[in-house]
C-alpha cells in the first residue's frame, strides 16, 4: 500500500511518498521552513578517490559533511577492496590510503548501483593501482570522453564497446589536457594531483557545474594547485 505523508512544516499533502506515483493535493499556503540541502554523494566520492591515491599511507584524511550512506554498497564495497579504510562517524568519514592500493573492476549501475558519475573518477585510481581492471559503463554510453586525455598523461587505457580496460601502476605524466565535461573534468584534476611535474587543466567552466570551489578544498588538503586565468582563443606562444 502506498504511504501516506503529510508535511506539516509547510503544510503539503502528499500521497504515495516512496511509491512511482506521488498524489498531490493543493493547500490554500504554504509556510516557510528552514533545512539543510542534501549533500552531494559524488562530490564526497571524488573527495575520497582523491585521499586514496594523493594520501600519505597510513594517515587518515578527514571529510566532513557527507553522506556515506547515499554511494550506495558498489561503490562502497570496491572502494574498501582497493584497500584503502574507510571509517565512519555520521556526516564525518575518515579515509586512510593503503601502502599498495589493489586494482578492481567495476560495472556502473543505478543506485545502489555504481554510480556512472564517479566511473571518470575511478578510472584514475585504478590507474594507480599495479595490475589490470576495467571499467563498465551501462547508464551513459559517452561517458568516456576523459580516456583520450588521460592517454596523453601517460594512463594506459583503452576503450572496447561500453567497457575501458587500465594498466595501472605506470606512472603519469604533466601535460595540457582540456576538459570535455562535468566528470571528465574533475578526473583531469585527480590526474594532475599525482602526475610528474605540473598540469594545466584548460576549460574548468565544466567542473564549477559540479564543485564549489574544488581548487580551495584540495589546497586545504595539500594539494599544491591553483586557478589561474588565461585567454581560450589566444594564439599559442
Amino acid at each position: 500500500m502506498p504511504r501516506k505523508s503529510t508535511l506539516p512544516f509547510m503544510g503539503a499533502q502528499l500521497d504515495g511518498v516512496g511509491t512511482r506515483t506521488l498524489s498531490i493535493q493543493g493547500v490554500d499556503q504554504l509556510k516557510p521552513v528552514s533545512f539543510d540541502n542534501c549533500p552531494d554523494r559524488i562530490e564526497l566520492g571524488t573527495f575520497m578517490i582523491a585521499a586514496a591515491i594523493a594520501g600519505i599511507p597510513g594517515k587518515p584524511v578527514e571529510i566532513i559533511g557527507g553522506r556515506a550512506d547515499h554511494l550506495g554498497h558498489a561503490f562502497m564495497d570496491a572502494f574498501e577492496r582497493t584497500g584503502a579504510k574507510v571509517e565512519i562517524n555520521g556526516d564525518r568519514m575518515s579515509v586512510t590510503a593503503p601502502e599498495e592500493l589493489r586494482p578492481v573492476s567495476v560495472k556502473t549501475d543505478i543506485y545502489p548501483g555504481f554510480p556512472t558519475d564517479l566511473q571518470a573518477q575511478w578510472t584514475i585510481l585504478m590507474a594507480c593501482c599495479r595490475g589490470n581492471s576495467k571499467v563498465q559503463e551501462t547508464v551513459y554510453p559517452d561517458r568516456f570522453k576523459h580516456i583520450p586525455e588521460l592517454q596523453r598523461m601517460g594512463v594506459n587505457a583503452i576503450i572496447v564497446g561500453d567497457e575501458v580496460m587500465i594498466e595501472g601502476g605506470n606512472g603519469l605524466q604533466g601535460t595540457n589536457v582540456m576538459s570535455t565535461d562535468l566528470r571528465a573534468s574533475v578526473s583531469l584534476v585527480l590526474a594532475g594531483m599525482v602526475a610528474e611535474g605540473e598540469t594545466h587543466v584548460l576549460r574548468v567552466y565544466h567542473l564549477d557545474r559540479g564543485y564549489e570551489r574544488v581548487e580551495e578544498k584540495l589546497a586545504a588538503a595539500g594539494i599544491d594547485i591553483e586557478r589561474v586565468s588565461y585567454d581560450e582563443w589566444a594564439d599559442p606562444v
